[in-house]
């Protein structure tokens, strides 16, 4: 998973809840506003605030490198269709919301950031949804982005070494079958730890 960057600069000290809503607020601006000029800012302002956090230029790289790819055929489609300004602005504006969502879970703890997300889900209780589930479940979905990113880019790399890179079952098969096996030691940790959403909704 990505881990959590043990530190005491203004990023870490900042309340798990002020990062999530921050970065909710710059997705919406991003895609409802979209300039060129706007999203560059905002990879400018993510970079610094990496910086500001103390967190290596190499892993903040990292938090891009499983998407590469993805970029790259976005940015080649917008070019195809539009012209590189568009193309640019799609790479710029994905990037900064990978690398804010990055920054969140790195500068986070996770029992903060599950803590903040059950508090901001509680006005959901009345319609019969739990917030302690809830946020759970969103928490570990953060966490698992990375990870999905970076075991599908291994399997790649060795069904690319046995020549199957063109297999979509050679590709899929291993990333599910780890990704299941990986749910099921989650799983038995909480077990382990005797967490009980409805009791720490509570």
């Amino acid at each position: 998973m990505t881990p959590y960057v043990p530190g005491g600069s203004p990023v870490h000290r900042c309340r798990a809840g002020a990062k999530i809503v921050a970065m909710i607020v710059a997705g919406t601006v991003l895609f409802a506003l979209p300039r060129l000029d706007l999203a560059l800012a905002a990879l400018s302002v993510t970079g610094l605030l990496y910086r500001l956090a103390g967190i290596p230029g190499s892993l903040m790289l990292a938090q891009l490198r499983p998407l590469a790819w993805i970029l790259a055929v976005l940015v080649l489609v917008q070019l195809a269709l539009d012209g590189w300004l568009a193309g640019l602005l799609v790479a710029a504006r994905l990037a900064s919301l990978v690398l804010l969502a990055g920054l969140v879970t790195l500068t986070t703890r996770s029992a903060d950031l599950i803590e903040a997300l059950q508090r901001g889900l509680r006005w959901l209780k009345p319609f019969g949804v739990n917030p302690a589930k809830a946020g759970l479940a969103i928490a570990l979905t953060l966490r698992f982005i990375p990870v999905l990113a970076a075991i599908t880019a291994e399997v790649r790399e060795a069904q690319r070494a046995r020549g199957l890179e063109r297999s979509l079952v050679a590709l899929t098969v291993p990333v599910v079958v780890r990704m299941l096996k990986m749910s099921d030691d989650i799983a038995a940790a909480i077990d382990a730890r005797s967490y009980d959403p409805d009791r720490a909704d509570g």
